[in-house]
């Protein structure tokens, strides 16, 4: 995870205050959240409890419905705290901290049959900055994935590092069977990879890439579709291929380590991208 600066996190703040993000599982695991770690404290004790979605200006959490809790809240003229925790890259202990806030309204969650309840939270301060830097970052890769989809990355020694990839030999898995390749460039919406033997009859086909990541240790795995093929200059058991991601299915967390790396890069008005681009496109070739 790349250290934000002050100036980042406040345009995160700015930008995205009004957002509200559903905790779903996979932004779970994009930001690191512990949700064994959230808790609602009011006037001393605190109650386990589930964020359903958050902003920055309030969040809406599941929580028990119990006597004890409400006759606290009620007693503490609605004013709570809300316990988070994430664990994140390169961070041997996880960063918890509270947002101070006033419940605004509870509902019956109904498939619990009366033991769980929806509280809405309205906080009453500015969220503390890892919480903005956290969910900041998750949402610009996202903005990004789509206005920055074509800009690619060839895979050097010190942009693999940057990334944060394991490696760039993999496995493309097409109609279920599996090739080890290796990546050449990778963006937002595709990749181009290099494959032994001939590729004309993979055009078209549906395909699956893995992408191993280092820090945290995960491997992804990309939708996708084999959309061009072309021969490798002086290697005639080679063949590059590019794939055209599946973008409504491309992983958070892939996006987030694209989008770290090309926050890094600056690229003035008016000028060409970084050397190292490909001819061969990362997207369908009707579209180019």
């Amino acid at each position: 995870m790349s250290i934000a600066t002050s100036q980042q996190i406040t345009k995160f703040y700015a930008t995205f205050m009004s957002i509200d993000v559903t905790f779903t599982k996979e932004v779970v695991m994009a930001t690191g959240l512990l949700p064994q770690n959230v808790f609602v404290k009011c006037i001393g004790e605190q109650w386990p409890c589930v964020v359903y979605s958050s902003s920055f200006a309030g969040a809406k959490v599941l929580i028990a419905s119990k006597r004890s809790l409400m006759e606290r809240i009620q007693k503490a003229n609605g004013s709570v705290s809300l316990r988070l925790s994430f664990k994140l890259a390169g961070k041997t202990d996880p960063v918890s901290f509270f947002i101070s806030g006033k419940a605004a309204g509870f509902a019956p969650y109904a498939q619990s049959k009366g033991t769980l309840q929806f509280m809405n939270l309205q906080y009453t301060q500015r969220p503390p900055d890892d919480f903005v830097e956290i969910m900041g970052r998750m949402l610009e890769a996202n903005v990004n994935s789509a206005r920055r989809r074509e800009e690619r990355i060839a895979l050097t020694p010190d942009s693999i590092r940057k990334i944060g990839l394991a490696r760039k030999e993999t496995i493309i898995i097409i109609q279920g069977v599996p090739r080890r390749c290796i990546i050449r460039d990778l963006s937002f919406s595709g990749a181009k990879l290099i494959i032994v033997g001939l590729a004309k009859f993979l055009v078209g086909k549906d395909c699956r890439l893995r992408i191993d990541i280092d820090e945290p240790r995960e491997t992804i795995e990309i939708p996708g579709k084999v959309v061009r093929y072309e021969d490798v200059q002086g290697r005639k058991d080679l063949t590059a291929i590019a794939v055209h991601f599946d973008e409504a299915t491309v992983p958070m967390s892939y996006k987030m380590h694209i989008n770290d790396y090309l926050g890094q890069i600056k690229v003035p008005q008016g000028e060409d991208p970084p050397a190292g681009r490909d001819p061969i496109p990362s997207k369908p070739a009707e579209v180019v």
